[in-house]
């Protein structure tokens, strides 16, 4: 069996909206475009966490975040010892890793990080070459690139822009939305393209390469260069979705998100900690910077696409997403914290197989932990079951009968019509029922109206029995 160069390519905190092949108006992403008309589109594609870490570990493992360990940023949690990954099973299968830009498999110490310097990040590097990567360049997050010494960070350093950078980094002035204050050359994405498109252009082993292309971009903070600016059309972006009053009630997941003081991340920048405070020019920034860095990772995503093409060849499976979405002021609020609205939980996925379907939309329900059955599949591999299945083998069976999606006290389920989310941690306890067929936009929470018992029911029993088989094995 010949075995295919195998290329991931992730956005962080992406929308599915923000692609033109999904359907916005506001910017042309015209290299994601061409990827898609070569590839299966996934309109229902669910990730396993709104939070980065637990995402990433779930794509990197195919096991939901209760069953490989890292559930949360913010513990000192990680994956089991011995886990399988991406990289040591395609390691066994006898591939080349390399990992560029992002990993994000271990918690940042968010405690540690001070603005007048960038602490050493040796344990996080040693750590993430332990998990099976041959070849790394780490840019581990924007600001986790202010805070300690990445590959990024350090060639800063070297260049003598670092402390540009840091400033930048840690203005509270400017509310997570600046223009980036560097050649648009030295930006973290930029940086990540160019590292991942001069890798493959050059790549000559024999063995086949399985490579994670892993943007930090378009998460906060929203930094896009200001050349970038002018490919965004504001007055052609879908509108800000919110219903009036949606989340008066103190029972609702994000009312303090909104009304203050909230925890949700874009509360952390707004006056009160409370996102309704924002005026309509910060988010018409906010927006303008966020499509614009879009658009900027899309232009390297075209460069990766014709190294690949020249030096691999039509023989490789290509799989783009995004680690989980953002709320981009929709429901007033922005970032993904305890988010399992449809604008963080449906991501877009793209997946190329060689010789493969083209152009095709595919409705089924799947989801990222299925990631890493599709490349054992495609490597030839045997292994230890996981929480999903080769995507052409999931569409093939009409999807996952139920999505899941967790984190540090945070768990929901959905059937594709029915939602339950669960919030259980201290000052925080909620639930809510959203009805995607009556209620599209997620408005109302349904939960206990005496029409939906049954169903509601359902679901927290799917949920039960899930972190039960955790438990009892």
């Amino acid at each position: 069996m010949k075995r295919p160069h195998i290329v991931l390519i992730t956005m962080d905190e992406l929308r599915k909206d923000s692609l033109s092949c999904y359907g916005n108006e506001a910017i042309r992403t015209p290299n994601l475009d061409a990827l898609a008309s070569e590839s299966l589109r996934f309109e229902r594609a669910y990730t396993a966490s709104p939070w980065c870490m637990p995402s990433r570990c779930a794509i990197l493992t195919g096991q939901l975040p209760q069953r490989n360990g890292a559930y949360s940023n913010f513990r000192e949690c990680r994956i089991g010892t011995g886990t399988p990954t991406l990289f040591s099973e395609l390691k066994r299968a006898g591939y080349r890793t390399a990992m560029f830009g992002k990993c994000h498999f271990l918690p940042v110490n968010y405690g540690e990080a001070r603005p007048d310097r960038t602490l050493p990040y040796d344990r996080h590097r040693d750590y993430y070459l332990g998990l099976g990567i041959d070849d790394l360049a780490l840019q581990d997050g924007k600001l986790v690139s202010a805070w300690h010494y990445d590959d990024f960070s350090k060639e800063l350093d070297a260049n003598g822009l670092l402390e540009t950078y840091r400033a930048a980094a840690w203005d509270k002035s400017a509310q997570k939305v600046y223009p980036y204050p560097l050649p648009k050359e030295w930006h973290p994405d930029s940086w990540t393209g160019r590292k991942a498109e001069s890798y493959i252009a050059s790549y000559d082993r024999e063995e086949p390469l399985f490579a994670w292309i892993s943007f930090s971009g378009p998460h906060y903070p929203f930094d896009a260069p200001a050349d970038y600016y002018g490919r965004v059309d504001l007055s052609r972006a879908s509108p800000r979705r919110m219903k009036a009053g949606e989340l008066d009630d103190p029972g609702r997941i994000h009312h303090a998100s909104y009304h203050g003081p909230g925890k949700i991340d874009g509360a952390g920048s707004a006056p009160g900690r409370a996102c309704k405070n924002y005026g309509d020019d910060y988010w018409e920034r906010l927006t303008r910077s966020y499509y614009a860095n879009v658009s900027q990772i899309d232009e390297q995503i075209g460069l990766i696409s014709s190294a690949v093409k020249s030096r691999l060849g039509e023989d490789t499976l290509i799989v783009f997403t995004a680690d989980h979405g953002e709320m981009l002021g929709h429901h007033g609020i922005w970032g993904k914290h305890n988010c399992a609205y449809e604008d963080v939980w449906n991501v877009p996925l793209l997946v190329k197989y060689p010789n493969g379907p083209t152009g095709v939309e595919e409705k089924s329900k799947v989801m990222l932990t299925d990631i890493m059955p599709t490349f054992r599949k495609a490597a030839g591999l045997a292994g230890p079951a996981v929480d999903g299945a080769d995507f052409l083998e999931v569409a093939a069976a009409g999807g996952h009968r139920y999505v899941h999606c967790e984190g540090e006290g945070f768990a929901a389920v959905s059937d594709g019509v029915l939602k339950y989310v669960q919030v259980n941690k201290p000052g925080e306890r909620f639930a809510e029922l959203l009805d995607l067929d009556r209620d599209p936009n997620e408005f109302d929470n349904r939960f206990d109206q005496p029409e939906y018992a049954a169903r509601q029911s359902e679901l927290q029993q799917v949920l039960t029995e899930s972190f039960m088989r955790t438990v009892l094995g």
